[in-house]
């Protein structure tokens, strides 16, 4: 079970250094490890400490509760809970990302949204 919550926790890491464009460099900076270490940790062959989930979360800008979440054994209430305060974080940082693009680019994606509201609508 250790062997599959460290893997859990380190494609939460990627998944999430992914999305926000970090290196693992960077994101090693930021919590004062080797970016080795980084890589051990998405890898699951190193465990993450208590410490460090913290240091990652605020980093990150995710709940602690992020690198739990999805977790099969883990059957914590207060997820559901804090799951909007993560929403909002989410809807965050797709506006940053939103105004970061071209004006053509976000014609794309406006116009993707347009025809799968259509789409809804029309069953």
């Amino acid at each position: 079970m250790e062997g599959n919550f460290n893997s859990h926790l380190g494609k939460k890491l990627r998944m999430r250094r992914l999305a926000l464009g970090l290196t693992q460099t960077k994101v090693a900076q930021a919590i004062n490890v080797t970016f080795q270490q980084i890589q051990k940790y998405e890898k699951g062959t190193n465990g993450i400490s208590s410490l460090r989930i913290m240091q990652l979360a605020n980093f990150l800008k995710v709940s602690v509760l992020y690198f739990f979440d999805d977790f099969p054994s883990y059957s914590g209430e207060s997820i559901e809970r804090q799951k909007s305060e993560g929403d909002n974080l989410n809807y965050s940082f797709l506006a940053k990302l939103f105004a970061n693009l071209s004006e053509q680019q976000k014609e794309s994606i406006l116009q993707v949204l347009k025809n799968t509201r259509n789409l809804e609508k029309t069953g």
